[in-house]
């Protein structure tokens, strides 16, 4: 596959790393998804080796954009709680480039991953002004998005709020680890929306995470927030779709030198 608008994503998870070809024209699937569990210990040489065997099952040798559990900063991961330490200072774009051999890498923040593909081609696809995307699970994920684009690693699940972090009271893992009810656990998940409400003033939320699939069950108790919220549409493969967004820039850079430089051949 050599369609400039063909990009592999790629979605490094705590317990999966799942692939597929990306048509990002119009931000849908187009290869089947292939899986391969997270080595155990999710060492860096570990974890892109399977990154390696995924994109040889695929045959793939185009660019690739991934979306990782971290904190990257120009290349160089700066935060990784979910996986090893030896990810910390780890210029994991170096190290992806040089190991797949393909022409393009990009990496970003999961969260961010799923955020941009709900903003552009699910729940907030045609939304102007600020879009946050929220993915509620064994912590709190956002993604920050105003007219499209994206204000990467805003990590708000750690905002304090009543002297403690957010994800200690408004994630899906928090209402099952103190047995709440949904009224119980969704009036926490509104307190938490609406000191977001009054930072942020988005024009829409996206409620992402399991829970997405129920907002019957809790959406009804949000009710100090004035926002509109909707549940994100994407489900699983918004985080593939959505790292495969990342090198899009890099694509089209890519196409622009190339042809610079054909012109200077003639």
């Amino acid at each position: 596959m050599n369609e400039s608008h063909l990009i592999l994503g790629v979605d490094i998870g705590g317990t999966s790393i799942k692939a597929a070809a990306v048509d990002t024209r119009k931000g849908s699937l187009a290869t089947t998804v292939a899986r391969i569990k997270t080595p155990q210990p999710a060492t860096p040489k570990a974890v892109v080796a399977a990154l390696a065997e995924l994109t040889a099952r695929l045959k793939w040798r185009g660019p690739v954009g991934v979306g990782f559990p971290g904190l990257i900063k120009q290349g160089v991961v700066r935060r990784a709680p979910n996986l090893d330490p030896g990810w910390v200072r780890h210029e994991i774009v170096d190290h992806l480039q040089r190991v797949l051999g393909v022409p393009l890498v990009a990496v970003g923040n999961d969260a961010d991953a799923a955020g941009l593909a709900e903003a552009r081609f699910g729940a907030g696809r045609g939304v102007r002004g600020t879009v946050v995307l929220v993915t509620l699970g064994t912590g709190i994920g956002s993604a920050v998005l105003h007219n499209g684009s994206l204000l990467p690693d805003t990590e708000l699940g750690h905002l304090e709020i009543g002297g403690q972090d957010a994800e200690l009271f408004a994630s899906t893992l928090a209402r099952e680890r103190n047995k709440w009810t949904w009224e119980q656990w969704g009036r926490n998940v509104d307190r938490y929306l609406t000191v977001l409400e009054y930072m942020l003033a988005p024009d829409l939320f996206i409620i992402g995470g399991g829970v997405s699939a129920e907002p019957e069950l809790f959406f009804r108790h949000l009710e100090n927030v004035e926002c509109k919220i909707v549940p994100a549409t994407m489900g699983n493969d918004a985080g593939i779709v959505g790292a495969a967004l990342f090198a899009v820039p890099g694509v089209k850079a890519l196409a622009r030198r190339r042809q610079r430089g054909a012109k200077r051949a003639k």
